[in-house]
């Protein structure tokens, strides 16, 4: 009894003591339920980081990135992020927002005229805006390659006026600013807008302004420069309880900008660092966005609580710009999902702990379907899990 006494008058004195033994219990059921439904769920390989004060205080490597060839997944190993690529696409239209060359709130045919040819049964389609392209409010569909479904057909358009052949046939599906509606072509055209006002494609803007400044050398788009391809991890999916390869190193074409980030942890560990924000560091990291407009990003937008693809997947999720914003256990979460080629991916952050978690699989153990179900997957069982770390910071 006495010990029990002496052990509660310690916490009680030290409030930095309970809430590291908090975050290590959590860290370590984390931990287990990572490497359990890892393994129970056929998943080839997966990294988790997490980090607190721009550090990265653990960092884990389970299974292989090459299953064939049993090559093991370490911190060198290079994951496709998907469309977590979506937030550097903001990040960058924010950025030419700063220096003065377009407002949030432009009709996107001020930039790319070429969409006024889509078929819009709810007005003007001069009145769509590049807010509600960053909110997905604007009413296009969700995929951009509705026909694919041969192998010999590309794994995304290859060039701009595959995408322009398109837009008379392409319809706004919803009346613009009224709902949430999960975009990827609203993306394509946010890169569109980036490649037209910098005058650069939208890989060597994204590298100059994002990628170099924030020290992520090992990162890319699309295909594998060969110094990094013994690097680069293979994909695969489960589909009726056994593990087949999804095609290796694929080119997400003129959908760049829409999901064609691939990076190893330790690179994604800076991005996640320049989200969070660091007083010392904020010349450096200012010089890339203001700490005031990335904040913008996350004020909620629109509710996007009805898809269940996307975002937290849960009801009080909500739309920000480039970035989902929701709440659990009192904690504010900011983030982004991505999942394509049988890559899943999670960036995770919870601002007010100054905490960001990483977590990516390179095995899709389940199509993604707008369902509660989506969360039952093992990925999302593990990536919700890490909601309970930045809870136990929180305590």
């Amino acid at each position: 009894m006495l010990r029990r006494i002496v052990a509660a008058l310690a916490l009680i004195a030290s409030p930095a003591a309970a809430e590291d033994a908090a975050f290590d219990a959590a860290l370590r059921d984390f931990r287990e339920l990572h490497r359990a439904e890892t393994h129970r769920a056929r998943i080839a390989g997966s990294s988790f980081y997490f980090l607190r004060d721009g550090q990265t205080i653990a960092a884990d490597h389970l299974g292989e990135q090459d299953a064939e060839t049993h090559v093991p997944v370490d911190a060198r190993t290079i994951y496709h992020w998907a469309s977590v690529t979506k937030t550097m696409t903001g990040i960058a239209i924010m950025q030419l927002r700063d220096r003065g060359l377009l407002s949030l709130d432009d009709p996107v045919v001020k930039y790319v005229p070429e969409l006024a040819a889509v078929h819009n049964v709810y007005g003007d389609t001069g009145a769509i805006t590049l807010r509600q392209l960053m909110s997905h409010s604007a009413g296009f569909r969700s995929g951009t390659w509705p026909w694919r479904e041969h192998d010999w057909q590309p794994f995304e358009p290859r060039g701009w006026a595959q995408l322009v052949a398109m837009l008379p046939y392409t319809t706004v599906e919803f009346k613009p600013g009224s709902r949430f509606g999960y975009s990827n072509p609203g993306i394509v055209y946010l890169g569109q807008v980036i490649e037209r006002l910098s005058g650069e494609d939208y890989e060597v803007y994204i590298d100059k302004n994002i990628l170099k400044p924030l020290g992520m050398h090992a990162s890319y788009f699309d295909r594998t420069p060969p110094h990094l391809l013994p690097h680069r991890s293979h994909s695969y999916y489960v589909r009726n309880g056994k593990r087949v390869a999804a095609p290796f190193d694929v080119d997400t074409g003129v959908t760049v900008s829409n999901g064609g980030l691939n990076a190893p942890m330790p690179d994604m560990a800076k991005y996640a660092a320049f989200l969070l924000g660091d007083a010392a560091r904020a010349a450096d990291y200012d010089r890339v966005l203001k700490r005031a407009s990335l904040e913008e990003m996350w004020v909620p937008q629109i509710s996007a609580g009805e898809d269940f693809t996307q975002g937290r997947m849960a009801t009080t999720t909500m739309s920000g710009l480039s970035f989902f914003v929701d709440r659990s256990a009192g904690v504010r979460l900011v983030g982004h999902n991505g999942d394509q080629n049988g890559f899943r991916a999670y960036l995770s952050l919870c601002p007010d702990q100054g905490a960001a978690s990483l977590l990516a699989f390179n095995t899709e153990t389940k199509g993604v379907e707008n369902s509660p179900a989506n969360r039952d997957t093992a990925e999302s069982r593990i990536a919700l899990a890490t909601d309970r770390l930045c809870a136990a910071l929180a305590k």
